[in-house]
């Protein structure tokens, strides 16, 4: 599949790049290379092939759940650079 000029200039727009003329020439080529070779992978006949074993297969191992007491604040703000009484004193972020 070939990508036009045109097409990468709407791509680059979208995504709020500004491209120089020699490097949408590059990635034309590029991005069609890269279709093409999704075009293939399409065509490629998987039958009986087992899928691969990877993070979308793999067995979610979790631990129970416990509950503990809080350490209260003495002990989470014990290395606050900045505190008033059981509170973190952050900078402003709105102003």
């Amino acid at each position: 599949m070939k990508i036009s000029r045109q097409e990468v200039e709407n791509i680059a727009h979208l995504a709020r790049l500004e491209i120089d003329d020699q490097h949408k020439e590059a990635l034309c080529e590029q991005l069609s290379s890269i279709l093409d070779y999704m075009d293939k992978l399409a065509h490629v006949d998987v039958t009986g092939v087992k899928p691969a074993s990877g993070a979308a297969f793999m067995q979610n191992v979790l631990r129970e759940d416990k509950v503990f007491p809080s350490p209260g604040p003495k002990v989470t703000l014990a290395n606050a650079p900045e505190k008033d009484e059981d509170y973190y004193l952050v900078p402003r972020v709105i102003t």
